[in-house]
């Protein structure tokens, strides 16, 4: 049984390379496919009658691995210089704005149709209002540089700021001026320990001549961030610092004190680390994906009572992407199509705790929103016509952010 088992892992995980390598000329975004593949591998199991664990526990915990090693590639690739001013301006805004004003809509219908509390509401309509970076980024990369960017950094801070909000939202359960104030000292405190960790992973990174030693610093960053998120701290600030700090060496050569840290020695070790952590992001995204795949029933993809929603939350996010582009001069197509719900809103929507979840938001309902985003996307995507640049598939390892913060997901 063991090695049929395997087999089979190693057969689905080749497959998840295949389909990420033919992403760009398909244009049918990866997770697609193996959300596919998962649920068909089900219906094997099911069709030869194989006994199979209850695997949902596993989840979580790949969902909140693969958001760590995400988030960090990502920031990894994000540039932080005066040129990039605008694109962060616009990112930041388009990101915050539509996010809050789609989260009270959706938690305001919430309210009304099953009478929960405005709070309650609020809580399960955040993970609909969080872009998947885990999908935006790997299926923009035929895109044109300057749209790719937007992409690179709309998701990356959809992600941390989403998991900071439902962070805030879910461990609070009223909301005044006392609430906010402890929440910017637990701001303020997880900042200054991702400065002295970032420093420490940054001296190890440079300092450690074992011929094994970029396993062992992932997996600090990992133990750091369940230290900080069982500290019901923002845990995905020090994940996203770390890789902001990691990724922009050059901005900081002239500084006096990173002489010690030996930048350009440190910089080669960053590639290196950098490379990892995309095989790495590679491989738990794929294993999410196909896990979640496996766990989703028939009757909850085409789910006739939350389809409605569904379709409404889709309009409410497309309607507001219109808005959001239109506002900030940025180009409507392909832009408005690229809004993937994905592994946050899983992750987020797991995380709710027992006495804020309300019966009109299930897995039907998200797993019927996720599916309906991407289908968007990829028709969006096929539809669009290249431009000179799009040509030119992005580098390999522009990969995906995704970043949240530090949530009872991670």
């Amino acid at each position: 049984m063991f090695m049929e088992v395997i087999i089979a892992i190693c057969v689905l995980l080749l497959l998840a390379y295949f389909f990420d390598l033919t992403a760009a000329f398909t244009k049918i975004p990866t997770v697609i496919l193996l959300l596919l593949l998962g649920w068909v591998v089900r219906q094997a199991v099911h069709f030869f009658g194989f006994d199979f664990p209850d695997l949902e526990p596993l989840l979580p915990v790949f969902g909140t691995v693969g958001l760590i090693l995400i988030v960090l590639e990502g920031t990894i690739d994000l540039e932080l210089n005066i040129s990039k001013i605008g694109i962060i301006n616009k990112s930041f805004v388009g990101t915050i704005v539509p996010m809050l004003a789609m989260t009270f809509l959706i938690g305001y219908g919430f309210v009304e149709f099953s009478g929960c509390t405005f709070r309650q509401g609020i809580v399960n309509a955040i993970p609909f209002g969080v872009i998947s970076s885990a999908i935006a980024i790997p299926s923009v990369r035929h895109l044109h540089r300057k749209n790719r960017e937007f992409i690179t950094y709309e998701s990356s801070l959809s992600d941390v700021i989403g998991v900071l909000f439902f962070n805030f939202i879910s461990f609070h359960q009223i909301i005044n001026g006392k609430t906010f104030a402890v929440f910017g000292g637990q701001l303020i405190i997880m900042i200054i320990i991702s400065m002295a960790a970032t420093l420490l992973m940054s001296y190890l990174l440079n300092k450690i001549e074992h011929h094994i030693k970029f396993v062992p610093i992932i997996i600090l960053i990992i133990l750091i961030y369940e230290l900080a998120k069982i500290s019901h701290l923002p845990a995905l600030i020090f994940v996203m610092i770390l890789g902001l700090f990691l990724g922009n060496l050059d901005q900081l050569k002239n500084v006096k004190w990173m002489k010690f840290f030996n930048p350009e020695g440190l910089d080669k070790e960053v590639h290196k680390l950098e490379e990892l952590t995309i095989e790495a992001a590679f491989l738990i995204r794929s294993l999410f994906f196909l896990l979640f795949g496996f766990l989703m029933e028939t009757k909850e993809i085409l789910n006739p009572e939350t389809f409605v929603w569904a379709l409404s939350i889709i309009a409410i996010i497309y309607a507001f992407r219109f808005i959001q582009l239109t506002i900030t001069n940025l180009p409507i197509a392909p832009l408005l199509f690229v809004a993937p719900r994905g592994l946050i809103t899983i992750l987020l929507f797991i995380s709710v705790k027992e006495n804020d979840k309300i019966m009109l938001v299930s897995r039907s309902l998200v797993i019927q929103v996720i599916l309906l985003s991407i289908l968007v996307m990829m028709i969006g995507l096929m539809w669009h016509k290249p431009q000179k640049d799009d040509a030119k598939i992005s580098e390999p390892h522009q990969n995906a952010i995704g970043p949240t913060e530090e949530t009872s997901v991670g």
